[in-house]
């Protein structure tokens, strides 16, 4: 398959993604009653408007509280789009305005409004809050695939045929003095030289607890000190936050662009608004948008019943007004192009890269983070703006999400950095010291996604929870009757039995250690599964339990996905699947249990059936390295 071909037949699955994301949306939004969407968690109502009041960026903010359905599940998270509605009218057609979650917390939601003024509906009551199908992400992802496509002659060209079709990375520039660093190791400083010297692209490809994020920042400072300016992404806010602010930390003049709402309060001074409003011409621009606002207060008070001489006032007014905010949008734009002339490292999101205040801007260097996470089509908008690319990440940990299973199978799960790594595997170095697990947790991982080439670095190897604990055990249900069921309604998985069997066993944990020295030395722990539905049985037992509720701050539960990125002291799996037909169904993406088993960085508890895991490979040779290093044994008499 060609370079285009390729990029034809991306083109076609991400048309099938968008169509199954949409059909998701118009199937649990659309096509829903409102008790339904409230009882599914798609929407709040009724809320309350709490307070209003103008944010980061002159942006106008709302607080509102949900006044019923206390404990409901839902879907509202910080950074997605809504829609706040309200049903006074009697109308079939509801008044509605658009916004953006800053942050959810128990029944509290704050949203920043994409108009300026307050409607005047908002006062009317029976208010509520719906989730947004996100069109313009899919709009800037088909805009630059259609751009990789008709590139020739041009970068952009170039990479197509590096990333996709037969052509090389060119040999590194040997001018290119090599950078040296004390804090670094063996493996994170090649990396870092590896990127130093490229000319075209290069792979960081880091395994979990190996320093990726350590290594990424030390190229992003080197790159800085050699071009001046850089553009950092990832596919996640959450990823570019973290990037922004251990670069801030370095002291790199850093802009984060994107939606305040969609960032964290830690980064929050760093996003373009703030930076507007703290900037020394800007007392000028509010003064003049106010005395706009003022003019145009003035004109809409002639509204009717008036004559020449009112009318023709009135026009002067508008006028006068028009004349202000070209000042005003001037002043605006040259206070952000002084900002971003400055500014050493530019940070956004990948769809991000196409924001207005980017566009005709390029850079000698992009810097992809997560890019193991990240879609194709969206990995090539900021390729559009560079000449040459770093991307880093693991392809052996979470995939991209994808709601359209045909669209995964046929290749859109595959990533630009997976791609781009088996092509051209002289270009990348894997990052081998990790320092986050016990050696024992992380030698199975090791030998089979990387090589066993990972090593546990002093400080972690031989760190266990206590002394007499195993770091790694394996509780076999087979042969209990822990058969699994499922939710009719999401066709989630649960096991009620093997959800009780883990909660006993992390509460004898907690026993033998003491709760009173589980709190006083911070003890962490994650109780993970594959499953939502097991998630919510999980939480439900722990609520209950009288040695984890008082834990609870440190304790959390949660889907594998979520804990992409994450590490606690204590890790302890639920596999859900017992079942006569031996199918493991979801656990087939044996890299999602990768992520699962390398979250624990002292104590890994697996619960599972082995006659169920026992029919997939992955299971077959992970049972026998528990069987070899005697941490299996039976649930029977637990």
């Amino acid at each position: 398959m060609t370079s285009l071909d390729s990029l034809k037949r991306t083109f076609e699955l991400l048309r099938l993604e968008r169509q199954a994301d949409l059909e998701y949306y118009r199937q649990k939004v659309l096509l829903r009653s409102l008790h339904q969407r409230v009882q599914e968690g798609t929407t709040w109502y009724p809320v309350r408007l709490r307070s209003d009041y103008i944010g980061t960026g002159e942006r106008l903010v709302i607080e509102v509280e949900r006044t019923n359905h206390l404990e409901q599940p839902h879907a509202f998270q910080a950074g997605k789009s809504v829609s706040v509605f309200s049903n006074a009218s009697g109308k079939p057609e509801k008044e509605h305005v658009n916004g953006v979650i800053n942050y959810v917390r128990d029944n509290t939601m704050v949203i920043t409004l994409a108009g300026d003024d307050l409607p005047d509906w908002i006062e009317d009551g029976q208010l509520g809050v719906d989730v947004m199908f996100d069109e313009m992400t899919y709009r800037e992802m088909e805009f630059a695939l259609r751009e990789v496509i008709k590139a020739d002659g041009s970068r952009v060209a170039a990479f197509r045929e590096l990333l996709l079709g037969q052509a090389s990375p060119g040999p590194p520039d040997p001018k290119i003095p090599q950078p040296t660093t004390s804090f670094l190791n063996p493996s994170q400083e090649e990396a870092l030289q590896m990127v130093m010297r490229c000319r075209d692209v290069a792979f960081i490809h880091g395994p979990p607890g190996t320093g990726k994020t350590t290594t990424l920042v030390a190229a992003i400072a080197e790159t800085v000190k050699a071009e001046g300016q850089v553009l950092v992404t990832a596919p996640s806010n959450a990823a570019v936050d973290l990037l922004a602010e251990k670069l801030s930390d370095k002291g790199l003049n850093v802009v984060r662009i994107g939606h305040p709402a969609r960032v964290t309060e830690q980064t929050l001074s760093k996003t373009l608004d703030a930076r507007i409003s703290a900037h020394v011409h800007y007392p000028e621009l509010r003064s003049l948008r106010k005395r706009m606002e003022q003019l145009k207060s003035m004109a809409h008070k002639y509204k009717r019943n008036f004559g020449y001489a009112e009318k023709e006032q009135r026009r002067l007014l508008f006028q006068e007004s028009k004349a202000l905010k070209a000042d005003a949008d001037l002043l605006e734009f040259h206070i952000v192009n002084d900002l971003l002339q400055k500014a050493e490292v530019i940070c956004c999101t990948l769809v991000g890269c196409s924001h207005p205040v980017l566009r005709g801007r390029k850079y000698r260097s992009a810097f992809i983070d997560e890019a193991g996470q990240a879609l194709e089509p969206a990995s090539w908008i900021p390729l559009l703006r560079c000449e040459r690319a770093v991307f880093a990440g693991d392809h052996q940990q979470l995939p991209p999400t994808i709601k359209s299973n045909e669209a995964a199978r046929e290749g859109l799960a595959v990533t630009l950095f997976e791609k781009g790594i088996r092509r051209h595997p002289d270009h990348s170095r894997m990052l081998q010291v990790q320092y986050r697990m016990h050696e024992a947790i992380m030698r199975f991982s090791s030998d089979y996604f990387y090589e066993g080439k990972l090593i546990a670095h002093e400080s972690v190897k031989s760190a266990l929870l206590r002394g007499d604990h195993a770091p790694v055990e394996f509780v076999d249900t087979a042969g209990c009757g822990y058969n699994e069921s499922q939710d009719p309604e999401t066709l989630s998985r649960f096991n009620e039995q093997e959800a009780h069997l883990l909660i006993r066993l992390v509460e004898k944990l907690i026993e033998d250690i003491g709760p009173d020295t589980w709190l006083n030395d911070g003890i962490t722990m994650g109780i993970i599964t594959p499953y939502r539905a097991q998630v919510d049985l999980l939480h439900k037992l722990a609520e209950h339990s009288s040695y984890l509720e008082p834990l609870h701050k440190l304790v959390t539960i949660n889907t594998v996905d979520a804990f992409q990125g994450q590490e606690r002291d204590v890790i302890a799996i639920s596999f859900v699947r017992s079942n006569d037909k031996a199918e493991v169904g979801f656990l087939g993406d044996i890299r999602r249990t990768n992520v699962a088993i390398t979250r624990a960085r002292k104590k890994l508890i697996m619960v599972g059936d082995s006659a169920t895991l026992g029919a997939h490979p992955f299971y077959v040779q992970l049972l026998d390295y528990v069987q070899k290093g005697e941490y299996y044994r039976s649930a029977f008499g637990e």
